[in-house]
């Protein structure tokens, strides 16, 4: 385990429908570089994660978004699933927390359809960012430039497209909000 994010604090965003191992791999990462991360979701209790269209494994939820701020943690990881960010992007409360991070200038790290949440909080004019193919339009409509490569970065924002992306993802995500970290002290 290497220390470059010890100490941190990492929310995890998902709701029911998450893509399984755009949790996992990245929350192994986090894990490996000395985070922590705690599950966040609108329910208590687990939450089902998905490989692609089938169930898989469920996880338990660490804290529930209203009992939450984004002043409780140092950056935001948003995992996607096509049902996941769908969901939260119909939670006010949901999109509020993920707008938060963004007005504190704290890190944030989102993958696939992850997006669709960023695009409802109204945080991505301006910047270049990478999805899921079929949510290219839903940025660019939104101010975004969207472009097809494995990870972007654009100031404290990590994208990636899809799961084959994890390893680049991860990578850059780590060192994002280890800067950000460093930033901010």
């Amino acid at each position: 385990m290497s220390n470059e994010l010890k100490g941190l604090r990492v929310a995890a965003l998902v709701a029911e429908g998450f893509e399984q191992v755009e949790l996992t791999g990245p929350r192994e990462a986090l894990v490996a570089a000395g985070a922590t991360v705690v599950l966040v979701s609108p329910e208590s209790g687990t939450v089902q994660g998905f490989n692609h269209h089938d169930r898989a494994d469920t996880f338990p939820v660490d804290a529930v978004l209203d009992t939450v701020r984004a002043t409780d943690f140092d950056a935001l990881l948003l995992p996607g699933g096509a049902l996941n960010p769908d969901t939260l992007r119909t939670i006010p409360k949901a999109v509020a927390f993920v707008k938060s991070f963004f007005d504190e200038r704290k890190p944030v790290a989102a993958i696939c359809h992850a997006s669709w949440t960023l695009v409802e909080a109204d945080v991505v004019a301006g910047r270049t960012m990478t999805s899921w193919p079929s949510v290219a339009t839903d940025l660019r409509n939104a101010g975004a430039t969207w472009v097809d490569r494995e990870v972007v970065v654009d100031e404290h924002l990590v994208t990636s497209r899809k799961p084959d992306d994890i390893p680049a993802f991860n990578a850059k995500m780590v060192e994002i909000f280890a800067t950000a970290r460093i930033e901010a002290h």
